[in-house]
């Protein structure tokens, strides 16, 4: 994947949201191989117009189209917040109907979005925290599709990242996951855990460090190959140095 993707030091601290895009600019913004100069295009118009066209982008096959998605999502709900809180709770919202049954879809990209979101924006992380950790529970919201758990997983991993205090309490939830029968559910909860885990904790990641399974993951704004094993190598080694 491009690592041109992009970066906070690409993005300027004022983001113009003057102007209008035609329809179909952000597809083809998110497609292009310079990201960062399709960053500052969409900046021109308002960061609703700009959220609603990334909706549907959200459930995109293309991977770089895909990503790139959540992480303007993520970015622009930011920018909403600042201007309308309301509005981007209304962002949030959206998403967590997409998950709901009652929605009548599946709700494709909207685990990672929210905990792009949630990430980018402390006041709307107060709030909605609780219920993306409730995806996780099998008492809870739980989503039982192995390729919403990657989601899902990949977004709260993504939120320890920044916030780990507020997933702690929740990491009893997380552990499950360790055994997965999908690599890549195993490998984003080894990350989840090894970001918001103690010293009490290496037994649960300790029988993945020989896990030869390899799975597809974005970090650090590009897409990538992953080992299991690895992954909790690395969690275990990081749990070591916290302690």
């Amino acid at each position: 994947m491009d690592g041109n993707l992009l970066t906070e030091s690409h993005i300027p601290g004022e983001i113009s949201l003057k102007g209008r895009i035609r329809k179909g600019r952000i597809l083809e913004i998110l497609s292009g191989s310079n990201a960062a100069a399709g960053l500052l295009e969409l900046g021109r118009d308002s960061p609703r117009k700009i959220v609603n066209g990334l909706f549907p982008l959200l459930y995109s096959q293309d991977e770089i189209v895909k990503w790139r998605a959540v992480t303007f999502m993520g970015l622009f709900v930011r920018n909403l917040a600042e201007e309308d809180m309301e509005s981007a709770r209304d962002v949030v919202r959206r998403l967590m109907w997409n998950l709901n049954d009652e929605s009548g879809g599946i709700g494709w990209g909207s685990p990672e979005a929210m905990g792009e979101i949630l990430t980018c924006h402390e006041g709307l992380a107060g709030e909605y925290a609780p219920i993306l950790l409730s995806y996780a529970n099998r008492d809870g919201n739980y989503l039982e599709l192995p390729m919403l758990q990657r989601g899902l997983l990949w977004g709260i991993a993504r939120f320890s990242e920044v916030r780990p205090h507020v997933v702690r309490g929740s990491k009893s939830h997380i552990f499950p996951y360790l055994e997965s029968d999908d690599p890549a559910v195993r490998g984003h909860a080894a990350r989840i855990v090894g970001l918001i885990g103690t010293m009490e904790d290496r037994d649960r990641l300790s029988p993945l460090a020989g896990d030869s399974s390899d799975y597809t993951t974005f970090f650090n704004h590009r897409c990538m190959r992953c080992n299991v094993g690895e992954t909790a190598r690395d969690a275990l080694l990081n749990i070591e140095k916290k302690s």
